[in-house]
């Protein structure tokens, strides 16, 4: 385990890098240096290649004098955590394909730690966690009246809904889409293969509206990422704009995260599912974000009604993994209530009001939920 020093830490956060591969050696980095020099897994995600057979959008770059949103950082004994047991955590990974960790804690970073060629500006792929960006988007729409309700029915923005043979069909809700009830027949976990012939159709919209009824609008969990693909395509009928745009001018921007690439379905429509890509430091200022009711640096980005509702239990989600809200996961660690944006491989970002803390973990695993038990193990022990 390497310790690293930023000595011109204010310098080299105004360059973004693309990410580097995989290695065997592990950095980890020193907030405490930084400081003082300045069940069943989703299929949601398959190979990288496959990730990026679609275009990308990227978010372009907000100098820091339009944005001066920048982490602070500390040491974690400051925030009552015991730099001991992360040291322990960082070395139980050191054998893994963790690639990045970034703990923050009380509205700091407290510590980081990425694998050999990979650093603080490496861009991951969050996979699944792309639902929780789309559902903050779907509240900031609704906040601006450009959505009148998440009770709106999807047949007005897809009139052939209306005219649907499957009984019910006609009843989905954008709701129900962000909470993976809309009954629509998807066999996505458990080695369905629902997530390659959607990935893998010419139209990603008419796939998912092509399906058949499984079950009741409302009554059934059953995750669906073509589901969240929809929350995308309505915000762009909404909002004339794609998602990645609508949340660039209206929550990266506010945030200052200016790594964010986020892929297209072949029609241009932003993937609302499972195509968006930053550093994590930029994924843990989404979880502050919510931590904060919404707000960024005193400014409301996401309402705090819609924050509040997205963490809630709207759903009964799947044993093992947790209940189910808007677009987030809900689950206890180490006896502490928290909420989780979960993605394909182990990607993560957990938030734990209680402890008021915020961890990223990227990683590159066979086994998804790999990383909740580190997370239980060693950060939330670090911080009792």
């Amino acid at each position: 385990m390497k310790k690293i020093v930023f000595l011109f830490f204010a310098i080299m956060l105004l360059f973004v890098t693309g990410c580097g591969t995989d290695s065997g050696t592990v950095n980890v980095v020193s907030t405490a240096e930084a400081a003082s020099s300045s069940e069943a897994v989703p299929s949601s995600v398959q190979s990288a290649a496959e990730s990026e057979a679609s275009s990308s959008y990227e978010i372009p770059v907000v100098t820091e004098e339009e944005n001066n949103n920048d982490w602070e950082f500390d040491v974690p004994e400051n925030h009552g955590v015991d730099s001991a047991l992360l040291d322990n955590f960082y070395n139980a990974i050191g054998d893994t394909n963790i690639n990045s960790v970034v703990i923050a804690k009380n509205g700091v970073i407290i510590d980081e730690y990425y694998k050999d060629d990979y650093d603080e500006n490496s861009v991951f792929s969050l996979r699944s966690c792309t639902k929780s960006f789309s559902g903050a988007l779907i509240g900031i729409a609704l906040e601006q009246g450009l959505l009148s309700s998440v009770d709106v029915k999807l047949s007005e923005f897809f009139p052939q809904l209306a005219e649907a043979d499957y009984e019910n069909k006609q009843e989905i809700t954008v709701e129900h889409m962000l909470t993976h009830t809309s009954g629509i027949a998807w066999y996505e976990w458990a080695g369905g293969t629902m997530f390659m012939e959607f990935t893998r159709s010419d139209n990603w919209v008419d796939f998912v509206l092509s399906q058949p009824m499984a079950a009741k609008p409302g009554d059934v969990f059953n995750y669906t990422t073509g589901g969240s693909h929809m929350l995308a395509a309505v915000l762009q009928q909404t909002t004339g704009k794609t998602a990645a745009e609508f949340g660039q001018e209206y929550l990266f921007d506010p945030l200052g995260m200016d790594s964010v690439q986020w892929r297209t379905d072949p029609q241009g429509i932003t993937d609302g599912g499972n195509g968006v890509s930053m550093t994590s430091r930029d994924a843990a200022k989404f979880g502050q974000l919510y931590l904060n009711g919404g707000k960024w640096s005193d400014k409301q980005i996401i309402p705090k009604e819609w924050v509040e509702m997205s963490v809630e239990t709207q759903a009964a989600g799947s044993p093992g993994t947790g209940e189910y809200g808007y677009s987030w996961w809900l689950k206890s660690f180490g006896g502490y209530d928290a909420y989780y944006a979960m993605g394909h491989g182990g990607q993560y970002i957990f938030v734990v009001p209680e402890l008021e803390l915020v961890t990223v973990i990227t990683s590159r695993s066979n086994d998804t939920y790999a990383p909740q038990y580190y997370f239980n193990d060693y950060i939330i022990a670090a911080c009792k």
